[in-house]
């Protein structure tokens, strides 16, 4: 184990004193300060806030790094954009985000392993730049941070909302107005812990917003953009809920797989949008159907005639008019 001392010339923060003598974020301080790490004058502290004061001396104890040995991937990811800083992908319906005890299949981060993606960590525990998730059968737009600075950055506008995020669904049954705008908290379910609900007796606010796009030949199904104003967990699917609507192929808090046969969910992340951390411009991105996605598309609706509804500036359009 490494450890390193500093002594404090003039009184501030802790973290901000680590952070310039380190050479990492104020997260990343606080990560190392959360995991036992850090002491003050031979006392172990428990705040990044902390104030110091002149001559007082700091101690460090760099926890060793856990790497953990990437999965072997049997997938393709395509990726949309990439620099020094960040990655943008469409991830594939099907593939698990993070690991987990309970996910036997390579993951996205395994993915990201063997890409060569892993942020520096001083606090023991790997990191892969993982920005925000997507459940494991939506596809999509993801942005991934290629360094602890653009993760820090890129995970503010997420907090803010000046990221933000546009998906594509097909419903059952339509919806009745041309703009739906559902909030409504949301919590882990208590009958049934792979679900989440919604109530007033969860404290996590949400709010999501439906546009039409079309409706399908026996006007069963409806094509229809979504907003999120949060990232809630299952946000989209448990809004959905409440008003008695699903998403096809959604068998959790749709239809079982013997009522309704898709080979997914289909949900995708459309669009993504933000401001890079380096250039500071406005970026957007928009990551096509999988071919399952497509095919079920074109069966119940006619792609063609979807051309104008499916650009991007008619859905941020859709919800500038409305929001």
């Amino acid at each position: 184990m490494k450890t390193e001392e500093y002594i404090c010339e003039t009184p501030e923060r802790l973290d901000t004193f680590l952070a310039a003598q380190i050479g990492q974020t104020r997260s990343q301080i606080a990560g190392l300060i959360k995991c036992n790490s850090v002491w003050v004058d031979n006392k172990q502290v428990a705040r990044p806030g902390v104030k110091l004061k002149a001559e007082q001396k700091v101690r460090v104890e760099f926890p060793e790094a856990k790497v953990e040995e990437a999965k072997d991937v049997d997938f393709d990811v395509e990726v949309l954009y990439e620099d020094d800083d960040l990655l943008v992908i469409n991830k594939p319906s099907g593939v698990t985000v993070h690991p987990a005890p309970s996910v036997k299949d390579a993951t996205l981060v395994d993915w990201l392993k063997h890409k060569g993606v892993r942020l520096s960590t001083i606090s023991g525990e790997e990191r892969n730049g993982i920005v925000h998730r997507l459940d494991k059968g939506t596809s999509g737009t993801m942005v991934v941070a290629k360094t602890n600075e653009a993760h820090e950055f890129l995970s503010a506008q997420l907090k803010d909302k000046s990221m933000g995020r546009y998906y594509i669904a097909v419903l059952t049954p339509p919806l009745k107005d041309d703009v739906t705008v559902i909030e409504g908290n949301i919590g882990r379910s208590s009958h049934n812990r792979l679900k989440m609900s919604c109530g007033l007796e969860h404290t996590k606010a949400a709010k999501t917003m439906f546009k039409q796009l079309a409706l399908s030949a026996d006007e069963k199904n409806q094509l229809v953009a979504c907003k999120l104003f949060t990232g809630r967990t299952h946000q989209i699917r448990v809004h959905l809920e409440t008003i008695n609507r699903h998403i096809i192929g959604d068998h959790i808090y749709g239809l079982s797989p013997r009522v309704e046969k898709s080979e997914r969910i289909l949900l995708h992340a459309y669009m993504i949008y933000f401001i890079h951390p380096t250039t500071k411009k406005k970026m957007s991105f928009q990551a096509d159907f999988d071919g399952i996605m497509k095919e079920s598309i074109d069966k119940k609706f006619n792609l063609e005639s979807l051309n104008e509804v499916l650009e991007c500036d008619y859905i941020i359009n859709s919800f500038t008019t409305n929001s």
